[in-house]
């Protein structure tokens, strides 16, 4: 049996806390992507839509759907990095992204960040991605509970996402899908506001996709709405899949378009396992099996240990007393190796501030990038507020 999109609706929202939208979205059915930029404004934004028009140019051929998700994602990676390091305004830029596509009678998904996907079958919503992010990575191994994770000063900093480095790793899975399935993608901006339970209810009582994109973009606004908001919903029925809809909306903007089963099994494309060999040649493969094992975990923490500090900034003061933003873990490493490079140097020096000032912003907390602008962005625009009084 095949399927197709029965109908799917796409919202984008700026949010109360943000003064522009870095999310950006693509739904041309049988196709449908999720980015949330990061970098600042003029550059996430910039970010997630190259991200995006990876996609609407359509998928490679390959030999199967998450192979051509997955090198679309490559893709996309490759032009947002190398705009990066030619761009001195835009260093550092990224985005998530979460990609699904309908693929006969399964749905295809590729993930990187803490965007989401999610499906909504029989009243029941099941999370289908991973997060990549510091937190979620703390809840894995159970050095947090999901309650504390809600409410983590560093839940917004992520391992993973498409720009910092040259290459990015990508998750992709397919599961079986049923007629009836609701999928949704979704950037943090949503999840970070509103709890799965209540996804789930108002995707289940809404009437249409249409007033349950606008429900979850209200809720996630009612909630504080501290990042922008950015829903795309489709449902799935059984027929003949469809062709890419060139006419469907790519962008920021608000976009308007057109049964009982237990929870899918998310099913990880794995590598077909080694060739057999003889038992003297498995004498030495063993140890040197166990040896390669050991390097390659050693090689993905020192890795992800470097990722998070590559998206991860905390304030502190220069050689002569400014607020300054440092990239990196606070810390000096072995053989006095610093784990933190100087990011950027404010002019506001940190005697002008009061002492609970000084001490609520210099304490080496870890922050976004985004939220750190911001804190030092309000300071500068604060100084010469005050500048100007004296004037």
């Amino acid at each position: 049996m095949s399927l197709r999109i029965a109908e799917h609706f796409e919202l984008s929202d700026t949010g109360r806390q943000r003064r522009a939208n870095e999310d950006s979205f693509l739904a041309r059915a049988p196709m449908f992507v999720v980015a949330d930029g990061m970098g600042g404004a003029q550059a996430g934004e910039v970010a997630s839509r190259l991200a995006v028009e990876a996609f609407a140019a359509g998928l490679p051929p390959a030999e199967n759907a998450e192979s051509r998700l997955s090198e679309r994602v490559q893709e996309a990676n490759g032009r947002i990095h190398a705009l990066s390091r030619s761009d001195h305004e835009r260093a550092g830029m990224g985005t998530t992204l979460t990609a699904a596509m309908v693929d006969g009678d399964h749905i295809a998904i590729a993930h990187v960040g803490d965007s989401r996907a999610y499906v909504l079958r029989d009243g029941e919503l099941t999370q289908l991605t991973q997060d990549h992010s510091l937190v979620d990575e703390l809840v894995r191994r159970g050095r947090l509970t999901e309650e504390q994770a809600a409410e983590h000063p560093q839940r917004s900093i992520i391992t993973r996402a498409l720009g910092p480095e040259a290459g990015v790793e990508v998750d992709t899975m397919s599961f079986p899908a049923r007629p009836g399935d609701v999928l949704l993608l979704c950037s943090d901006g949503l999840t970070s506001m509103v709890s799965p339970e209540e996804i789930a209810r108002i995707l289940g009582a809404a009437g249409d996709l249409h007033a349950a994109a606008e429900q979850l973009v209200a809720a996630a606004n009612a909630a504080g709405g501290r990042d922008n908001i950015t829903v795309v919903i489709f449902r799935v029925e059984a027929g003949e899949p469809e062709s890419a809809e060139p006419e469907q909306p790519t962008g920021l903007a608000p976009a308007v378009t057109g049964g009982a089963a237990a929870s899918p099994e998310v099913v990880p494309r794995r590598p077909l396992p080694p060739p057999a060999v003889g038992r003297r040649r498995r004498r030495f493969a063993r140890p040197l099996a166990a040896l390669v094992a050991v390097l390659i975990v050693v090689a993905i923490v020192g890795y992800g240990g470097y990722l998070a500090t590559r998206g991860v900034f905390f304030l502190g003061t220069a050689s002569d007393g400014a607020v300054t933003i440092y990239r990196g873990l606070p810390y000096d490493g072995p053989f006095g190796i610093r784990l933190y490079s100087r990011f950027y140097e404010s002019g506001v020096p940190a005697a002008d501030l009061s002492a609970a000032r000084r001490k609520s912003l210099l304490d080496h907390r870890l922050r976004s990038r985004h939220d750190i602008e911001d804190l030092v962005d309000q300071l500068e625009r604060g100084q010469v507020a005050q500048e100007r009084s004296k004037g």
